[in-house]
């Protein structure tokens, strides 16, 4: 199994610790360094724009694949999306990943003035927008016409290879999510399961892919897993508090009521070899890589306990 990381809004993020995260990620051995798309999550803090970051991880790196985990179609142009995703991909020689979905904090939209349609219409949208891409990156003339977003004779260059830049799509929805994923997705990114919710989404995945032709062995899996492991107890604490800032800031939740029942977040809070055997789990149902978020991104412990203590566990699987 391959792992990776994520970096989200749990932490203020700087230019300066942003390239650090990226050579530490390459040092470390991770296979991906995606980053979430908010305008915030949890209160406003200092941060970074997130493809413009992209830039620098295509530079400062040689190895990771990197992204948007994901990027809500809520927020720009598919076109401006796409048109930066290819030259993303030019400049990293391909390891560039489109991660799209549809959105889900709807404060952010409120605050920054954006349109958040119903779910149907989300849904909807990612459809065209990743039909439109498609059509930015490969066809000479371009055109596309639908219900939300259009083209009319583009020859957007550099047009990529085949295949890239790979879109991954990410959710856990059993209907419109997985059918979605079903049809357009190169790479579907779940949301954190248990491993029998888990099992029950892959079954409904491949339902789906049967429903139109497509072998399901075609889509690469990963999921984004939230957990409170770490070197020690006082880490671990800190890493609870910063996952309650993102997803539940202002609740009054403790770090004992953390669990992976249900509710946001879910986040594992099991021991390391707890979380070793859960991987196994997934790998088990056909899981290819587990992205861990990195809350405490101001510091380097978590990242060099996982490489350490746990990706050699995970190696064989």
């Amino acid at each position: 199994m391959k792992v990776g990381m994520i970096v989200g809004e749990a932490t203020p993020l700087s230019w300066d610790r942003w390239r650090h995260v990226v050579g530490l990620a390459e040092r470390l051995g991770f296979t991906s360094l995606f980053r979430s798309d908010h305008y915030y999550n949890g209160y406003q803090k200092d941060a970074i724009d997130v493809y413009l970051s992209f830039v620098a991880a295509a530079m400062e790196s040689t190895t990771l694949r990197f992204g948007p985990l994901v990027s809500p179609v809520t927020f720009r142009e598919p076109v401006n999306v796409g048109r930066m995703a290819q030259q993303l991909d030019a400049l990293s020689s391909g390891r560039f990943v489109m991660g799209l979905g549809v959105g889900w904090f709807e404060a952010e939209h409120r605050t920054y003035g954006l349109g958040y349609p119903p779910l149907g219409e989300r849904y909807d949208r990612l459809a065209e927008a990743i039909e439109l891409m498609k059509v930015l990156w490969y066809d000479t003339p371009g055109s596309y016409q639908g219900r939300y977003y259009r083209l009319d004779g583009t020859d957007s260059r550099p047009h990529p290879p085949a295949g890239r830049p790979p879109i991954l799509i990410g959710g856990a929805g059993p209907q419109r999510t997985l059918a979605t994923v079903a049809r357009y997705a190169d790479e579907w990114n779940a949301t954190y399961h248990k491993p029998d919710e888990y099992a029950a989404n892959v079954t409904r995945l491949e339902e789906h892919c049967a429903r139109i032709g497509r072998d399901p062995s075609t889509i690469r899996r990963s999921m984004l897993l939230f957990t409170t492991a770490g070197p020690d107890e006082a880490l671990r604490e800190l890493v609870a508090r910063r996952a309650i800032d993102m997803f539940a800031y202002g609740s009054g939740m403790q770090p004992s009521d953390l669990n992976e029942d249900g509710g946001r977040p879910r986040v594992f809070t099991g021991s390391k070899e707890e979380l070793i055997d859960r991987c196994g789990r997934f790998a088990e149902l056909g899981l290819e890589e587990i992205v861990f978020e990195h809350f405490c991104h101001e510091r380097d412990d978590v990242p060099e306990w996982l490489a350490a203590e746990v990706v050699p566990e995970l190696a064989g699987l």
